[in-house]
């Protein structure tokens, strides 16, 4: 049996609860027992994270001490996987620039509607968009065979350096009432190597509705299982 490290918390609206439920599962239908953690205290464990062949991280914003992170980070550099959607993982630990380091992308914000037209509420950011699949994507194994998928959740604008492998994009739009003048393409999905470890991010998964779509559900199994050791 391999070993799964679930952690999830941070913001509520983003469902950790929920769409980690409904992932775990998938995990033991293929080998792994499944330890849950409210919280990234257990990373600080040497012990335990040696035997751990995959964290899987739902936690939207919230800290993280440094003991935490160091243990997180020696973890993956020794052979654990990193794996998670939206801003469980791309949107985790603003206290730390290390993470955003090791995460190689981060969120920055998700354009929404017109102003006239917001009324305070999570919607006010849902808009229909593409994930965009690369050409040289096409035989990697979490990305093989998929063909370019619309949404209509948050779509994020993503800072990232050039040490990610890009699988899919998806590209923010010009609109009248925006500040940016031309068209800008983020990194949607992608994978990172650090050390002997594995990272795979999804930026789409804002709930539990969005991880239910069967394109991003498949894309999410499949990466669970590439980062896996």
């Amino acid at each position: 049996m391999k070993q799964a490290l679930v952690v999830r918390g941070g913001w509520d609206g983003h469902q950790p609860v929920e769409t980690t439920n409904l992932f775990i599962p998938f995990l033991e239908a293929n080998g792994f027992t499944v330890r849950v953690e409210e919280s990234p205290a257990l990373y600080a464990d040497a012990a335990f994270m040696a035997t751990v062949d995959l964290i899987q991280q739902t936690m939207t914003m919230s800290t993280i001490e440094k003991e935490d992170f160091l243990g997180l980070r020696t973890a993956i550099e020794n052979g654990t996987g990193f794996a998670g959607w939206h801003g469980g993982i791309a949107d985790a630990y603003r206290n730390n620039s290390d993470y955003l380091h090791l995460v190689g992308g981060q969120f920055a914000c998700h354009p929404g509607k017109h102003p006239d037209e917001q009324k305070g509420e999570q919607e006010d950011n849902y808009m229909p968009y593409t994930i965009n699949f690369l050409p040289e994507a096409s035989n990697h194994p979490i990305t093989k065979g998929m063909k370019d998928f619309d949404l209509v959740t948050e779509q994020y604008w993503v800072l990232s350096d050039d040490y990610i492998d890009v699988l899919a994009t998806t590209t923010q739009k010009v609109r009248s009432w925006d500040p940016w003048n031309r068209e800008v393409t983020s990194p949607a999905v992608w994978t990172r190597n650090w050390g002997k470890g594995k990272i795979f991010v999804c930026t789409p998964g804002h709930n539990l509705k969005v991880v239910q779509d069967p394109n991003v559900k498949e894309l999410i199994e499949r990466g669970l299982l590439w980062a896996s050791r």
